[in-house]
């Protein structure tokens, strides 16, 4: 039996496209982020100067990242839904100035905002969907929505290097700013129209963080669930911020290095055949390959050592992984949490971008200390492989 629609919830038209409203949503804030990922890590790496420098940065803004996400219920009870979501696409738009104009703290604080609006439109698409979208549609609706995503992070990266590349600097930064307003103009009119799609949501109640996440580490498929898009996550973080720096230092031009991110996201418009593939083969199982083409392809870059040509290989193949898991890693938790308490896990579940943006860079730096940094891809290539050893305690029925 589907769980009741929330409290509120105007009945959807028959014509009304939900799922293709907020794969809509997801591509034009993913295009905000994507034309800048390629761009970032190369700016803070020419001023700062290391590697290491790097990763303190990015450490400190998933920092705050993830204290405003673990407040979520917080900020949905004070603002409302709508309210968050809509300062989620501001803080996309405050981010691009600080990075392009800010030095320092005020860059580093452009970071971290960009980081914290990317959570909050997670968490409040993944509400959305739950609350409008049925569990044996989640497959589709992911899938779809991975599809239109794939088009922003394909053709984001590439047209970001050429405008910087080519003389137009700013130019990233505002195709990015107005992403982030054109999306927010397009969630508000789902909401104002005659048949709207993103109806009031009743906040809850606000936890503390400190009684759901032990609460939430308790339930065996939400850990496992939590896990599968942390390890995801993290090899994506090593990619956009590692992957163009790694193109430079193998002795390939720049615009190599957002080609990498680019076709790494292209695969995700294989999203409909990894949803084929999920109902003949079944989503644990397809989530175990794409985990462990992700843990053996940074394994395979551990084996080369300093960066060479044939790795950006290895890091394609790797986010061919990466992408089987972006289309179904949601899954396992949307099918197995509990619909009385999707506000509340859903908050936490959705930190695993900001604990990987958090632990990345401090496991890094931590390294760093002693060993080469190709000990790195050992590290975290093992942390794969193990995820998706773990992963086969899902039920088939996930």
């Amino acid at each position: 039996m589907l769980p009741p629609r929330p409290s509120g919830v105007i009945a959807l038209a028959a014509d009304t496209d939900t799922g293709g409203a907020l794969a809509r949503l997801t591509a034009l804030e993913g295009l905000a982020r994507a034309v800048l990922v390629g761009i970032i890590p190369l700016i803070a790496f020419e001023a700062l100067g290391s590697k290491e420098a790097v990763a303190q940065i990015y450490l400190v803004a998933a920092l705050v990242t993830l204290l405003i996400t673990l407040n979520f219920s917080r900020l949905e009870k004070l603002l409302q839904r709508r309210w968050v979501l809509s300062l989620g696409a501001v803080m996309l738009v405050v981010s691009s100035l600080l990075m392009y104009f800010g030095s320092g703290w005020l860059f580093a604080t452009g970071i971290g905002l960009r980081s914290a609006a990317a959570s909050i439109f997670t968490v409040c698409i993944s509400l959305y969907v739950m609350d409008y979208i049925e569990k044996l549609e989640f497959a589709r609706t992911e899938s779809r929505r991975m599809l239109y995503n794939g088009v922003a992070w394909l053709v984001g990266p590439l047209l970001g290097i050429f405008l910087w590349e080519h003389g137009m600097p700013f130019s990233a930064f505002l195709v990015s700013m107005i992403s982030a307003l054109v999306m927010l103009a397009y969630f508000w009119r789902l909401r104002l129209g005659d048949n709207p799609v993103l109806t009031a949501a009743k906040p809850r109640k606000a936890i503390h963080p400190l009684i759901l996440v032990p609460h939430f580490f308790k339930q065996k498929f939400l850990r496992i669930s939590y896990l599968i898009t942390l390890s995801r996550s993290v090899f994506w973080v090593l990619l956009y911020v590692y992957g163009p720096i790694y193109a430079v230092e193998a002795g390939l031009p720049k615009w190599v290095g957002a080609a990498l991110l680019s076709l790494g996201c292209a695969m995700l418009f294989f999203s409909p055949w990894v949803r084929a593939l999920a109902e003949r083969f079944h989503t644990k199982n397809v989530l175990i390959f794409g985990l462990s083409l992700c843990g053996a392809s940074l394994l395979g870059l551990g084996l080369l050592g300093e960066a060479q040509k044939i790795g950006v290989v290895l890091w394609w193949a790797g986010a061919w992984g990466a992408s089987f898991v972006d289309v179904l890693g949601n899954i396992p938790f949307m099918r197995t949490v509990k619909p009385y308490e999707r506000t509340e896990m859903t908050m936490v579940f959705s930190t695993w971008r900001e604990m990987s943006e958090l632990l990345t860079p401090l496991v890094i730096s931590i390294i760093l200390l002693m060993l080469p940094f190709y000990t790195v891809y050992y590290i975290f290539g093992i942390f794969l492989l193990l995820v998706a050893f773990y992963t086969r305690s899902l039920p088939t029925r996930v």
